[in-house]
């Protein structure tokens, strides 16, 4: 299987920084996919998915 394949049945979920006062701006999140965290573009939902490691994705979280 590849990582595109396994990305098929991820249920990508809005950020809860998610609001329209930050004009839109905001991403989703992806779960339950070992050792990545698909994340896109809340904006475009058929558009590319960014594959983040974890530990990169928890430090960037730690930042807000």
């Amino acid at each position: 299987m590849t990582l595109a394949n396994s990305l098929t049945n991820v249920v990508l979920r809005t950020s809860s920084f998610s609001s329209s006062s930050n004009g839109g701006n905001c991403v989703e999140v992806g779960a339950g996919c070992p050792g990545v965290v698909p994340v896109r573009d809340s904006k475009r939902p058929g558009g590319p998915v960014v594959i983040v490691a974890p530990g990169a994705w928890a430090r960037f979280v730690r930042q807000f």
